[in-house]
């Protein structure tokens, strides 16, 4: 018996380990051990916050590990009342079928399906529930669960005042139904995922032992939390997500890049495959000289070109430096319409007749009538004579200079900045 295994220890270096069940080392060291990760469908877009259960089926993998990825497309029907505090709105079939397709297709990004014995797959519990009745699921699973045993469930406890239904309280059972079924059809023994499941993990290594008569095991990740107490994953626009329609690969970006010196180094540690010691390197970087921010950069870059691949880490730097550093705008000429526009997301914007840019828009007028951007025209003409003013990044340097449509990006964009950080776009039609 061995105290010790490399997968466990590198979660451990990591902070990717909370708590195991009994045993685990020895089932990881005895051989190549199955083990699965679960996925709520809930949106046709898997979130930051799925990519810790991701990370530790893509460790297991390269620990030798054969990793399996359940998406929940039966029990997305229902919900799992860990770490929530309400009864979720139930969502139609329809809708979670279109769900667990969009997840489908984005998990395959990060596993390895062609690697022989330890290649992965991706399953649906929908497939092994759908012909399951209720007088069934009772005399075959529902039996070897008591009452007093859910109820010890953090989870359950939890929810025990502002009230938790009936249809959330079984879904304990349902996930440890998932276990039992993937133990007989594919030998897995280990499941993975964040500490807030611990209590719907272990019931299933219970219904594991009870019904199939085998060993399984448990793993968990503590959760992923800010240094100042804000919800991981979530922005004053709302959830990241690593579907490139719901969150641009820009602010995608962005959201690592903006991380806190106290949160970038874990976050290096749980969401990229540098090893230990390249960590450690940026990390001492990051302390001799924090104003450049290599834990930052380094973080932003990896996880970006892991979840959107290396053109659209390349368009995201490209554009950080156009807004945030010495870089012009000439870069975006390469770009599209919607690359473009996901950059200025949030910055105010206007629209402008494209025939006055062929004219040529007096630059005060431009920055007051037109587009707003100044409350009028005396202060446009003040900001521009103190060379305040810039287009494209470029300073105005008459304030009697028109605007034409050879400034335009892609012949419909153009940027107004007056001062370092306050931008506007306008947007020729």
């Amino acid at each position: 018996m061995s105290s010790t295994n490399p997968f466990i220890e590198e979660l451990r270096w990591r902070g990717m380990l909370q708590d195991m069940t009994p045993g685990v080392i020895d089932q990881l060291n005895k051989e190549i051990t199955t083990g699965y990760a679960g996925f709520d469908p809930t949106a046709d877009s898997l979130g930051i916050g799925n990519l810790v259960p991701v990370m530790l089926l893509k460790r297991l993998q390269l620990h030798g590990h054969k990793p399996i990825a359940l998406v929940g497309g039966a029990t997305g029907m229902i919900g799992d009342p860990s770490g929530k505090s309400a009864e979720r709105n139930l969502l139609s079939e329809d809708v979670l079928r279109h769900n667990v397709e969009s997840q489908r297709k984005q998990l395959e990004r990060f596993l390895d399906f062609n690697s022989g014995a330890n290649g992965a797959e991706i399953v649906n519990n929908y497939d092994w529930f759908k012909d399951i009745g209720y007088l069934q699921f009772l005399r075959d699973v529902g039996k070897h669960i008591t009452i007093a045993y859910m109820l010890s469930k953090e989870s359950v406890q939890n929810r025990m005042e502002s009230g938790i239904s009936y249809t959330e309280f079984s879904y304990q059972l349902l996930q440890g139904y998932d276990f039992t079924v993937l133990h007989k059809t594919k030998n897995c023994k280990l499941q993975l995922g964040g500490s807030d499941q611990w209590g719907n993990m272990v019931t299933g290594t219970e219904l594991v032992r009870r019904i199939a008569g085998g060993d399984a095991h448990a793993v968990t990740c503590p959760l992923v939390t800010k240094a100042d107490g804000t919800k991981f994953g979530k922005t004053e626009s709302g959830n990241i997500f690593l579907s490139a329609e719901r969150t641009s690969p820009y602010k995608f970006y962005q959201f690592w890049l903006n991380a806190a010196d106290a949160d970038a180094g874990r976050y290096m540690r749980i969401f990229t495959l540098l090893a230990k010691d390249e960590i450690e390197l940026i990390e001492t970087q990051h302390t001799s000289a924090p104003h450049q921010r290599a834990l930052q950069r380094t973080l932003a870059q990896e996880v970006t070109r892991m979840v959107h691949g290396p053109e659209e880490l390349t368009f995201a730097v490209e554009a950080s430096e156009i807004l945030f550093g010495s870089a012009t705008t000439d870069a975006l000429a390469r770009y599209t319409p919607r690359q473009i526009e996901s950059v200025f997301e949030g910055i105010p914007s206007a629209k402008v007749a494209k025939s006055d840019f062929e004219q040529g828009i007096d630059a005060v007028i431009l920055f007051s009538d037109k587009t707003g951007f100044m409350p009028s025209r005396g202060e446009a003409k003040r900001t521009l004579q103190g060379k305040g003013a810039r287009v494209n990044k470029r300073v105005i340097e008459n304030v009697d200079a028109k605007v034409t449509s050879e400034a335009l990006i892609n012949q419909r964009y153009l940027l107004l900045q007056k001062g370092k950080k306050d931008f506007f776009l306008v947007i020729a039609e």
